[in-house]
C-alpha cells in the first residue's frame, strides 16, 4: 500500500498551502465557458479541509499550441460559484504580482494563479527531480509556502516542476481526491473481491496490454476480456486474420510500440491463454452499416468496429457474475449510434452488477457520468493516463514524489505544524 501524508498528519490550519490540482476542463470553443466542471468539483472536499489555510492553487488548463489553452481566470471564477465565496486570482505565476498577491492572503482566502503551463520552466525541464527544484517556478513558491498538497491525480504520472519539484522543500500531502484515488485504486488491486475481471478496450492498445500483463502475472485478475482495438490485436495473434485495414489499423496507432506490444501480447496469450476471453462473433462496418458475424467468417476487408451480439452477452453474464471489475475503454467505436451496442451494454452490465466495479478515467468514465451511472459504479476514476499507468503497476512520479516526501518530512512534520501557527 502507497505510504504518503495525509491531513491527518499535518496541521494545515493558519499554514500558507500550496494546492496543486487539475481542474483541466473541456471548454466552449467560441465563449470558453466550461462544459463540464466535473474536475472542479472533484477538489471541494480538499478545500473544505483548508478553510483555515491561506491556499495558493496552482492550475493547468490544456498545454500550448492547443485552442482551449487559456488563462485559468475562468476556472477560479467557476470554482468561486461552486463554493460561494471568492476566489481571488492574478495574471502571473511566481512573478512580483503573485508574490505579492500570496503575501497578502488571510487564513480562510484562496488565491488561483494563472496557468501553470504558461511557464516554460513548467514544460520545458528535464525529469530530473533535482533540476525541477531549482527552477524558479518552484524555488520562489516554495519560499513563501509551509505545505504543497498535491491533489491532481490525473496529472500523476506526469514528472513536471509543479508536480514533483517541492519533493523534499516542502512536507508534500496528498489531497482527498489523491488519497481517495490511491485508496480505492490500491484496494481494488491488492484484495479483490473474486473473480477479478479486467475489462480492456479503447485505442491505447499498448497501455491495456501492459494492464493486463500485471494484472495477470501478479494474480490480480483471475480473467481478461478484451474489447476494441485490444480484442482485434489478441484476434490477430491468436491466429484469427483480422484484415489487413484492421492490422494496418493498429500498427498506425502503435507505432513505434508495435514490436513491444506485439512481443509481450504473445507471451500473455501463450503464458495466461486460458484466462483471456476473446470475442466469439465481430460486428463489421460495411459501407456504413453493421454487419455481425462469426470470428470464423474473418478475415473481411471491412474495419472491426464493435463486438457482436453474442460476445456482448458473454461479456455481460461474466461482469454481472464478478467479484470486482476493473473497465477500462470504450467496446468499439461508441461515437457511431450502429456500433454503440457493445460499450452500452458493457456499462450497463456494471451498473446492474453487485461486483465493485472501477472505471479508469479518460472516455470511459465521461460516458459512465453521461449515461448517470456513475452512482452505481464503485469508483470512477478522475484520471485517464495516471489510473492506467497505475493499474499497470508503473511507477507514478507524483506518488513516488508523495511517498519520497513522507519519508524526508515524516519524523518533523508536528514540529513544522507548530512552529508556524
Amino acid at each position: 500500500m502507497v505510504k504518503v501524508l495525509t491531513f491527518d498528519d499535518v496541521n494545515v490550519d493558519g499554514k500558507t498551502v500550496l494546492l496543486r490540482v487539475d481542474i483541466n476542463s473541456p471548454l466552449d470553443p467560441g465563449t470558453k465557458a466550461f462544459l463540464d466542471d466535473t474536475r472542479i468539483q472533484a477538489i471541494l472536499p480538499t478545500l473544505q479541509r483548508l478553510v483555515k489555510a491561506r491556499v495558493i492553487v496552482l492550475a493547468h488548463q490544456s498545454r500550448p499550441g492547443k485552442n482551449d489553452f487559456t488563462s485559468t481566470l475562468g476556472h477560479s471564477r467557476e470554482l468561486g460559484r461552486l463554493l460561494g465565496r471568492q476566489v481571488k486570482w492574478v495574471e502571473d505565476i511566481h512573478g512580483p504580482n503573485a508574490m505579492a498577491a500570496i503575501e497578502g492572503l488571510e487564513p480562510g482566502e484562496i488565491l488561483m494563479l494563472n496557468n501553470v503551463r504558461m511557464d516554460e520552466e513548467e514544460t520545458s525541464t528535464s525529469e530530473d527531480i533535482d533540476a525541477m527544484a531549482e527552477t524558479s517556478l518552484v524555488q520562489h513558491l516554495a519560499s513563501v509556502a509551509d505545505v504543497f498538497v498535491n491533489d491532481a491525480f490525473a496529472c500523476a504520472h506526469r514528472a513536471t516542476p509543479s508536480i514533483v519539484g517541492f519533493t523534499h522543500l516542502l512536507p508534500c500531502v496528498a489531497g482527498e481526491l489523491m488519497g481517495d484515488e490511491l485508496k480505492k485504486l490500491g484496494e481494488a488491486l491488492e484484495s479483490p473481491n473474486r473473480p477479478c475481471l479486467a475489462v480492456l478496450g479503447g485505442v491505447k492498445v499498448n497501455d491495456s496490454i501492459q494492464v493486463a500483463d500485471n494484472m495477470l502475472r501478479n494474480g490480480i485478475a483471475d480473467e481478461v476480456w478484451p474489447t476494441g482495438g485490444v480484442a482485434n490485436l489478441l484476434l490477430d495473434l491468436a491466429g484469427i486474420d483480422i484484415g489487413d485495414v484492421n492490422r494496418s489499423f493498429l500498427k498506425n496507432e502503435l507505432g513505434d510500440h508495435w514490436m513491444t506490444t506485439v512481443g509481450q501480447a504473445k507471451a500473455l496469450i501463450n503464458d495466461h491463454g486460458d484466462q483471456i476471453h476473446l470475442p466469439v462473433d465481430v460486428a463489421a462496418n460495411v459501407e456504413g452499416n453493421r454487419v455481425d458475424m462469426s470470428i470464423d467468417n474473418l478475415p473481411l476487408e471491412a474495419p472491426l468496429f464493435d463486438m457482436g451480439l453474442a460476445s456482448i452477452r458473454h461479456l455481460s453474464n461474466a461482469i454481472k457474475s464478478a467479484g470486482t471489475v476493473i473497465l477500462n475503454g470504450p467496446a468499439g467505436v461508441f461515437e457511431l449510434n450502429d456500433f454503440a451496442l457493445g460499450t452500452v451494454e458493457m456499462l450497463n452490465a456494471c451498473a446492474e452488477s453487485d461486483a465493485y466495479v472501477v472505471v479508469g478515467g479518460g472516455h470511459t468514465a465521461t460516458l459512465v457520468a453521461k449515461r448517470g451511472l456513475a452512482s452505481k459504479m464503485g469508483h470512477v476514476s478522475t484520471g485517464g493516463g495516471a489510473c492506467l499507468d497505475f493499474i499497470a503497476g508503473r511507477t507514478l512520479p507524483a506518488i513516488a514524489s508523495l511517498e519520497a516526501s513522507a519519508q524526508s518530512f515524516s519524523m518533523d512534520v508536528s514540529v513544522t505544524a507548530e512552529k508556524n501557527v
